[in-house]
């Protein structure tokens, strides 16, 4: 009596899970990826310690890109979110971890000596293994160049990765992320030299590219942090947050060849 009873209520739940039929014959059109942004980081620590806070800590990234032989290990399925950008704004976009895939490479970042910081650089395996890897990631998701960007950018007011000797100009010749024509921005700075913009301008050219950035009309403190986080991804040499011609150049022309 007691193996029929069983045997009923199997019976009773297999008739209830395939109950439901779903029809997948109408698929919309009007649909997108997930992902709509890449964002690349340095861990400021080891493999061995990134692998350890990547995947047992607080926060979390898609993809690692190691040093040495530059293994790229994924840690997170692209279908899920992963926990690496934080607080954050781009294009008007918030708390960017909903819709982005974040990239994690082992570089120490920078360390502070007497005579100053200094910043750790990228070996030629990372940077290949990250160019193959964003080409993939942006391919399959349909992601815009415009919208593979650092940390420090869609946050600036707390982050400085992936750093100064993060070579963009190279992700934009593979055609990852964008990079101003260079005789373009000789030719405004010659203009910018004799015309300098107001904080104002310099605020509003800021937004539009993509950055948060009050529109207060003062070169404030957070201005500088913006500013100095563009020229940090645009003019690696200095990015002091101050203004002048030829940043005012490099966002004249960024925002002009959009």
């Amino acid at each position: 009596m007691k193996t029929f009873a069983c045997a009923l209520l199997l019976l009773l739940l297999a008739g209830c899970s395939s109950g439901l039929r779903i029809d997948r014959s109408h698929p919309s059109a009007n649909q997108d990826s997930r992902a709509q942004f890449v964002i690349l980081h340095y861990t400021n620590a080891s493999l061995e310690r990134s692998l350890a806070l990547l995947t047992h800590g607080e926060v979390s990234s898609h993809y690692l890109v190691g040093d040495g032989n530059a293994t790229v290990y994924q840690l997170v399925d692209e279908s899920r979110r992963a926990w690496h950008a934080g607080e954050s704004q781009w294009q008007g976009r918030t708390w960017l971890n909903s819709s982005s895939i974040g990239i994690e490479i082992v570089n120490p970042g920078y360390t502070d000596t007497p005579s100053g910081r200094v910043w750790h650089p990228y070996s030629e395996a990372q940077i290949e293994a990250v160019i193959a890897l964003v080409k993939d990631i942006v391919k399959r998701n349909g992601i815009s160049p415009r919208n593979v960007i650092g940390h420090s950018d869609i946050a600036p007011l707390r982050k400085l990765d992936p750093g100064p000797m993060f070579p963009w100009k190279r992700l934009a010749e593979a055609g990852l992320g964008v990079w101003p024509n260079a005789t373009a921005v000789a030719r405004q700075q010659v203009y910018f030299d004799t015309n300098p913009p107001s904080a104002a301008w310099y605020q509003q050219q800021l937004a539009r590219f993509g950055y948060a950035v009050e529109q207060t009309g003062e070169f404030d403190q957070t201005t500088r942090h913006v500013l100095a986080a563009f020229q940090m991804h645009f003019r690696a040499q200095r990015f002091d947050g101050m203004p002048d011609a030829q940043t005012a150049a490099l966002l004249q022309v960024l925002n002009t060849q959009r």
